[in-house]
């Protein structure tokens, strides 16, 4: 006997509010980081140069995010049974990855510019920093409104704080070469700048890898949500438990649950079925499960259980 739950997941910030927040934030990114790559060829800035960069995989980030929105929002179809909400995970996974190739091209200029730099302008570096902060601070009030329980809008977000930081690290060193002429502030500023492209480039791949390889949701124990199902009445056994997520806000779960012969010559399993599911929705916020109740003289017709 199986069967199977299905409840809309409701948040806070509608799809279409957040389509707007990041909508505004690309209009935002985009518009800055043409004008930064101009100052950053004009002064011969490399930092500028590794900010624009990072600002294009914002960028990317945030059109890649508003492109997976609109997949994700088709409705299940023929081979589709989940219709495309992985497509978040897919863009999430793709801009971590663009990310990484972003940080190595700059890290490799910034060694060969720190081991012997050239002349750069601290005035424009400053006034653009400057600029930089204000725009991402724009950027990160309007993304924080948005739904961030997302993968998408979480990655954008996270990319807008990053870019703040790597801004007030631009600003440092362009004060530096104003006041002191040392070049070398710039390539150690793209340096840290790399630093936290990284570190987000690792945080999106590792959240992406985690549901494209269907591992357990991180906030779920296993071991828990066992011990939940077998504290139920009348459940003598519990296995093949597998927990996983169709997208970043859509846990799933299946399990085949053994019970007393008696509970299927009485009629009482929907009503264990009904507590079991219970039990997920309040303990584990996993509303789609899947459950196989079986009489305990089944495992001898089921090769291969765990």
């Amino acid at each position: 006997m199986s069967k199977e739950q299905h409840h809309g997941h409701t948040h806070a910030v509608g799809v279409h509010a957040d389509r707007r927040y990041l909508l505004i934030v690309l209009i935002l990114l985009l518009a800055f980081m043409i004008g930064e790559v101009v100052v950053a060829v004009v002064s011969g800035s490399l930092v500028l140069l590794s900010d624009a960069g990072h600002m294009l995989s914002d960028v990317g980030a945030i059109a890649g995010a508003l492109w997976a929105m609109r997949l994700a929002a088709r409705a299940a179809g023929g081979s589709w049974t989940f219709g495309w909400k992985r497509a978040e995970i897919l863009s999430a996974a793709a801009n971590g990855a663009t990310l990484l190739v972003v940080s190595g091209v700059v890290g490799l200029e910034a060694i060969r510019r720190l081991i012997q730099p050239p002349p750069v302008e601290g005035g424009p570096v400053v006034v653009v920093a400057l600029v930089g902060v204000a725009v991402n601070l724009v950027a990160a009030w309007s993304l924080a409104r948005a739904n961030r329980s997302s993968l998408n809008v979480e990655g954008a977000y996270q990319h807008i704080v990053t870019d703040l930081y790597a801004f007030i690290g631009t600003f440092v060193a362009g004060v530096v070469i104003v006041a002191t002429g040392w070049a070398r502030a710039d390539p150690i500023a793209s340096l840290v700048v790399v630093a936290l492209m990284l570190r987000a480039a690792w945080a999106l791949l590792r959240d992406s890898g985690r549901v494209l390889l269907e591992a357990a949701p991180e906030k779920i124990d296993l071991d828990h949500v066992r011990e939940h199902l077998l504290s139920t009445e009348h459940v003598a056994d519990v296995h093949d438990l597998h927990v996983w997520s169709v997208t970043s806000d859509l846990p799933t779960l299946s399990v085949h649950v053994v019970l007393a012969d008696s509970c299927f010559h009485d009629g009482h399993a929907p009503q264990i079925l009904d507590a079991l599911q219970a039990c997920l929705v309040g303990h584990f916020d996993v509303e789609h499960s899947t459950f196989q109740l079986e009489p305990a003289s089944h495992a001898t017709h089921e090769p291969g259980t765990h």
